[in-house]
C-alpha cells in the first residue's frame, strides 16, 4: 500500500490522487475471484498428484516428462489474454491508460521465478516416484512453514492471532499425519532411492515456500496497479520459462524420443497414456492459475494455507482412487487442517472488513 508523503506539512495532490485509486485496488478483496482461485487450487492440488501416481503405477518412469507437463499447458492462457487485449482496445479512451502488457521488471521477475519453478517441478515429480503418496503429502505440507518464514522476511508479513493459530494448528496436523506414515518402502525401492525421494520432495516444499512470497514481492514492485490481466501475463511468462528449462532437460534426457515407446507399453493402453499426459498438463495449469490468483486476491501466506489445507484431501482422494486405508491419524490431521484453514479465513475476512471501513471513511472525508 502506498505510504503518505508530506511536502512542507501538506499532502501532495499527486499522492492523494494515487491513494484514491490504489488503496481500494490493493485492499478490497474480490471474494468471487478468491473463491474461484481456491477452487482451481483444489483441483490442481488433489488431481495433480493422483494423475502423476497413475502414470507411475502403470509403467511410466520419465521424471522430466512429468516435470515438463506441470508447465507446458500455459498456451491455454492465450485465448483469455487475447480477449482481454481486445477488450482493452475497445475501452481505450484519451483518459484511460493504453498500457496492457506488464512492466519489464515484472516480466524479468516472472521469467526468473519460472526457472526456479522448472527445477521445483522436477524435485516433486522425482520424489513421488520413490515415496508413498502419504509421505509425499506430509513433506509437501511443510511448505506452509517455509512460506510463513519467507513471507516474514521478504514481504514483511504481519502475523495476527488468526494467522499464527492457523500455521501452528496445520503444522500439528502434519505431525499427526507423520505418526501414521509407514516406514515400509514401496516394492522395488531401495533405501537410497527412498531417501532420495524424501529429500527431493522436502526440497520441493522449501522452494515452493520461497516462490509464493517472491510472487507477492514481485507484485509489490509494480509502479502500476496490478489487475487480473497482469496476473495472467505473469503466469504465462513464468510457465513459459519453466517449460524452456524442462524442455532442455527433456532433450538432454532424450525424453521426447521415449514417449511413443512408453505409450505402446503402458499398462492401461496407448490412448489412456496420452489422456493421462494431457489431463496432467491441464490440471497443473489450473493449479498454477489458482495459486497466483490467490496471491493476487490475498497473500502468499494465504496461498500456502490453502495448499496445505488441501493436501490431506489428496489423502482422501488417494483412498478413493487407490483404495488406501483411512486411519484415525489421517482423520485427525484432516480435522486440524480444516480448523487452521477456517481460522485464517475468518481472520482474513475481519481484516478485509476493517480495511474497507477505513477506505470508505477516507474517501468520504477527501
Amino acid at each position: 500500500m502506498a505510504e503518505t508523503v508530506m511536502e512542507g506539512g501538506t499532502l501532495t495532490n499527486g499522492v492523494q490522487d494515487s491513494q484514491k485509486t490504489q488503496i481500494p485496488t490493493r485492499k478490497r478483496i474480490r471474494w468471487w475471484l478468491l473463491l474461484l482461485s481456491g477452487a482451481c487450487t483444489a483441483v490442481g492440488t488433489v488431481g495433480g498428484p493422483l494423475l502423476q501416481k497413475l502414470y507411475y503405477m502403470h509403467g511410466g518412469n520419465r521424471k522430466w516428462l512429468l516435470s515438463w507437463l506441470q508447465s507446458v499447458g500455459f498456451p491455454i492462457l492465450i485465448p483469455p489474454l487475447f480477449f482481454l487485449y481486445l477488450k482493452n482496445l475497445s475501452q481505450k479512451t484519451a483518459t484511460t491508460s493504453s498500457l496492457f502488457f506488464m512492466e519489464p521488471k515484472l516480466f524479468l521477475s516472472s521469467f526468473v521465478l519460472g526457472i526456479v519453478l522448472g527445477f521445483n517441478t522436477y524435485m516433486y515429480s522425482a520424489g513421488l516416484a520413490y515415496i508413498p503418496v502419504s509421505t509425499s503429502s506430509l513433506l509437501l505440507s511443510t511448505q506452509l512453514a517455509f512460506t510463513a518464514l519467507f513471507s516474514f522476511f521478504i514481504v514483511k508479513q504481519k502475523f495476527t492471532f488468526y494467522s499464527f493459530n492457523s500455521v501452528v494448528v496445520m503444522i500439528f496436523g502434519t505431525i499427526v499425519l507423520a505418526l501414521d506414515t509407514s516406514h515400509d518402502r514401496p516394492p522395488g525401492i531401495s533405501q537410497g532411492m527412498y531417501l532420495s525421494g524424501f529429500f527431493l520432495t522436502l526440497g520441493g516444499a522449501a522452494s515452493f515456500g520461497l516462490t509464493l512470497p517472491m510472487m507477492e514481492y514481485s507484485y509489490q514492485l509494480s509502479t502500476r496497479p496490478i489487475d487480473y490481466t497482469v496476473v495472467l501475463q505473469f503466469q504465462f511468462v513464468m510457465n513459459l520459462s519453466a517449460t524452456i528449462v524442462t524442455s532442455v532437460a527433456m532433450v538432454i534426457d532424450k525424453g521426447f524420443q521415449v514417449i511413443p515407446r512408453e505409450a505402446r507399453n503402458y499398462e492401461l493402453g496407448e490412448v489412456k497414456y496420452y489422456v493421462v499426459l494431457v489431463a496432467s498438463a491441464i490440471v497443473w495449469q489450473v493449479l498454477s492459475q489458482g495459486v497466483i490468483g490467490t496471491i493476487y486476491c490475498s497473500s502468499s501466506l494465504f496461498a500456502g494455507i490453502i495448499t496445505s489445507f488441501l493436501l490431506p484431501l489428496s489423502e482422501v482422494a488417494a483412498i478413493i482412487a487407490f483404495h488406501d486405508k483411512f486411519t484415525g491419524e489421517k482423520g485427525m490431521s484432516l480435522a486440524l487442517c480444516l480448523w487452521g484453514f477456517a481460522s485464517f479465513f475468518i481472520g482474513e475476512y475481519k481484516n478485509a472488513r476493517k480495511s474497507e471501513i477505513i477506505i470508505e471513511t477516507n474517501e468520504t472525508t477527501v
